[in-house]
């Protein structure tokens, strides 16, 4: 098994996830302690970028449903970039592209922000 690592950043009160590795049950943990970090900050502008995820197993995916609630009521949101092929897979076939909005690149899921007046 892979190290997992997360890795926040901000820039322009959009707050940055980078995520590495495997997010299943045993490193979960890691990325709801980020989230609530955040979400305690009252810092609600989140773009997690999965571009060195190289796995994720319904353990993490549940870790995004269990904050995009908290997110949105707070006028913010998650927005997901930089997937592989076979980590978007896993999230095309739960769904999650109707919940999140997914991007190519980080840049993208920025300038959406930008585009809109809601969040912090």
């Amino acid at each position: 098994m892979s190290d997992f690592k997360v890795n926040h950043r901000e820039g322009a009160g959009i707050h940055v996830i980078e995520l590495k590795g495997y997010l299943d049950a045993h490193t979960a943990t890691d990325l709801e302690s980020a989230f609530q970090r955040l979400i305690n900050d009252q810092k609600f502008r989140i773009v997690v970028n999965c571009r060195d995820l190289t796995y994720i197993s319904s353990a993490g995916l549940g870790v995004f449903m269990a904050y995009i609630e908290d997110v949105r009521k707070n006028q913010g949101d998650i927005k997901l970039t930089n997937m592989s092929s076979k980590v978007y897979n896993v999230f095309d076939l739960l769904g999650f592209p109707i919940l999140y909005e997914i991007y190519k690149d980080e840049q993208e899921a920025i300038r959406k922000f930008g585009e809109s007046s809601t969040g912090r």
